[in-house]
């Protein structure tokens, strides 16, 4: 999975992927619960066609071959997503990674399953973005709705707004996709406000939650608990599938938001328990954005899997010596000393008040006016 590199230089690093499967050995996530490793693969044009045009899926192809035809106007070849050799089989084989999810979900029903390989969230049916080629969540989603399921929710906790797969579903009713972002108006895409809704045969089926530039966790998990989580009680969904890019962390350069290790495992936390309260632990998370790839990539990635296997890390949990002296030695710089970045993790609920002085609670209003009523929800309290 490693092989999908633009180039030395990229802020998308897959040394981060290598990082996060360190980690997580070294500290035996996988071996202190029940678990599988499945081997993800080149997905088949027919699957990516289940979300992207065939002439772009051809494109991406030239792209890939000898003489690396670009197409500018496409997404490919551009400073974002620059082609390279092996453009086309590495990025297949993000997206197969989260079609094995899918079909592991289908398979054994109450299991999460991880992808934090995937969450490219930035590339629509027929375009490149933001350092994603082929979208593999909206893939899972594809697979899924294929074989039976009735209802998805696609859950985008990047920084950036999740604008790729919302465009897919955007007249899919069977799917319901939310996004908590920094607003477009600090931020690539430049999408995501509140009144991106959903398309006439799909209308509500679309959230979006519009943060301003220095949310912290207290105001991150303010939002998320004050939209996301009544509207996934309303959707009633049969599977959640979430994005977790950690680019939102304030050591990441890319973004504006302020939010911590200790906030991000907790919004892991709040999912995996919504899996569990709304469908039986049916349950796919994806990786996504993050470019801080030592210090915060591998520990919050590394939470979301303990979180996925029931058995949560604690925030004080020594980073395993073995990972702090191969960072030392591959970077030159120390590593964490423990899993957490030591924050004081508060948040009031919304039931407390609204005050309309706060910006993040004018951004939470401006979501909820818009679509808590057509969803049967009050706009002010619950």
């Amino acid at each position: 999975m490693a092989s999908y590199r633009f180039s030395d230089r990229h802020p998308m690093n897959p040394e981060r992927l290598g990082l996060t499967a360190r980690l997580i050995r070294d500290l035996d996530v996988l071996g202190r619960t029940p678990s599988r490793v499945l081997a993800p693969y080149v997905a088949e044009d027919d699957q990516l066609r289940t979300v992207h045009s065939a002439g772009y899926v051809e494109a991406v192809k030239r792209a890939s071959g000898p003489d690396g035809e670009s197409s500018p106007d496409l997404g490919l070849g551009t400073e974002d997503d620059p082609i390279f050799p092996e453009l086309h089989e590495a990025s297949a084989r993000l997206f197969g990674g989260s079609i094995v999810a899918a079909e592991a979900i289908l398979e054994d029903q109450g299991v999460p399953a991880v992808n934090f390989g995937g969450g490219m969230h930035h590339a629509a049916r027929a375009k490149a973005g933001g350092f994603c080629i082929y979208n593999d969540a909206a893939g899972a989603i594809a697979r899924l709705l294929d074989q039976g399921a009735q209802r998805v929710l696609y859950l985008d906790l990047d920084a950036h707004h999740g604008d790729g797969t919302q465009a897919i579903f955007w007249d899919e009713p069977r799917v319901m996709t939310i996004s908590l972002h920094e607003s477009g108006r600090s931020l690539f895409p430049g999408t995501g406000f509140p009144n991106e809704t959903g398309g006439a045969v799909a209308p509500n089926s679309a959230v979006n939650v519009a943060l301003p530039a220095g949310t912290r966790d207290n105001g991150w998990l303010r939002a998320f608990h004050s939209v996301v989580v009544p509207v996934a009680r309303a959707f009633e969904p049969d599977i959640i599938v979430s994005q977790h890019g950690c680019d939102g962390h304030e050591r990441d350069e890319l973004t504006n938001l302020r939010l911590t290790v200790d906030g991000q495992r907790q919004n892991a936390l709040d999912v995996a328990e919504l899996a569990r309260e709304l469908c039986e632990g049916r349950w796919i998370a994806t990786g996504g954005g993050g470019y801080d790839i030592v210090h915060t990539v591998p520990r919050v990635w590394t939470h979301l899997v303990a979180a996925a296997a029931g058995r949560p890390l604690a925030l004080r949990t020594p980073v395993p010596a073995p990972f702090r002296e191969y960072v030392k030695e591959r970077y030159g710089f120390d590593a964490p000393p423990t899993m957490g970045d030591d924050t004081e993790l508060w948040w009031r609920s919304w039931e407390v008040g609204y005050d309309p002085g706060d910006p993040v609670d004018r951004a939470i209003m401006a979501t909820r006016k818009e679509v808590f009523p057509a969803l049967g929800l009050d706009p002010w309290f619950d």
